[in-house]
């Protein structure tokens, strides 16, 4: 079921999510004693550094909009994780549809809040108060070229602030650094090397610019490196102001130019705190724990 259709809940007959994912997340203190296992080596290989994470609303909508990196897989959980041992509050994310069409990993993705990344799902979350997150750039710029790094592909993407428009649901621009770094890219999706890779995933209906490039991390494994992830989240971007605008199709290209410019400024923070950091790698926080000794 897609498009314009009404999901309703049996209980309340409120709007409700696709593929029955719920519409409230509440997690059980075994769920989030899970959560703590699950991210720990994560917390102990990236030893990542969070910023701006008390600027996040206390309650009522938030969408968060970030940069996707190479190795999204492992740095948004990481954040999602410190936002709810801070805050108390749940991020969803949405998941690609390659993802929420696998059973088993479907009911485990919506345990913990994460649904089918669509209009209707994001904009149904927004307007009961959740926090959602969202990756304008998408796969596309997940999987960008070898020297393209933390740079923005929001060609035309203009949904998500829309939504936000819609919903009146601020924005909160989400910088993450490191994801990028911890793989070496071989070959991206478009060398002719990688042909078998885009013909399977054209056979699965996915874009051939979806093609996953050839990576390796730690020496030739694919134990990615244990670079630090660096995160920060900006000030809130109010979007009352474009509600009442009669062109909503400029009003969406100008909030999304606002939220670019933010988002960047972001990037920028990190990649210079990160230039300046000797524990930025492995062997800079060893020698940092042996000068504290």
């Amino acid at each position: 079921m897609s498009g314009n259709v009404t999901y309703l809940s049996e209980k309340n007959a409120v709007p409700a999510l696709t593929d029955g994912a719920p519409l409230h997340v509440r997690l059980s203190d075994t769920d989030r004693r899970f959560l703590e296992v699950l991210g720990a080596p994560g917390r102990t290989w990236f030893s990542p550094v969070f910023h701006g994470l008390e600027k996040l609303p206390t309650d009522g909508p938030v969408l968060l909009v970030g940069n996707h990196t190479l190795a999204g897989g492992l740095d948004a959980p990481l954040l999602g994780h410190e936002i709810l041992r801070r805050t108390g509050r749940l991020p969803r994310g949405l998941a690609e549809n390659v993802l929420i069409d696998m059973p088993g990993l479907r009911d485990f993705l919506h345990h913990f809040g994460i649904v089918r990344g669509n209009r209707h799902n994001c904009t149904t979350l927004l307007r009961k108060g959740e926090i959602v997150a969202v990756f304008p750039g998408g796969g596309r710029e997940a999987m960008s070229g070898k020297h393209e790094k933390y740079v923005l592909d929001w060609r035309g993407r203009t949904g998500f602030a829309r939504m936000a428009i819609e919903t009146g649901a601020p924005i909160v621009p989400m910088g993450m650094v490191g994801g990028d770094d911890v793989y070496d890219v071989v070959f991206d999706g478009a060398h002719p090397a990688m042909s078998p890779v885009r013909n399977l995933v054209t056979a699965l209906g996915l874009r051939a610019s979806l093609t996953p490039p050839l990576i390796r991390g730690l020496g030739p494994t694919w134990l990615p490196k244990p670079e630090r992830f660096y995160f920060s989240l900006g000030d809130p971007i109010d979007t009352s102001a474009w509600a009442e605008a009669s062109d909503k199709e400029e009003a969406a290209h100008e909030l999304q130019s606002l939220v670019r410019k933010s988002l960047e400024e972001e990037l920028e923070f990190l990649l210079a705190e990160r230039r300046a950091d000797r524990g930025r790698s492995l062997f800079g926080r060893a020698m940092q724990a042996l000068d504290r000794d």
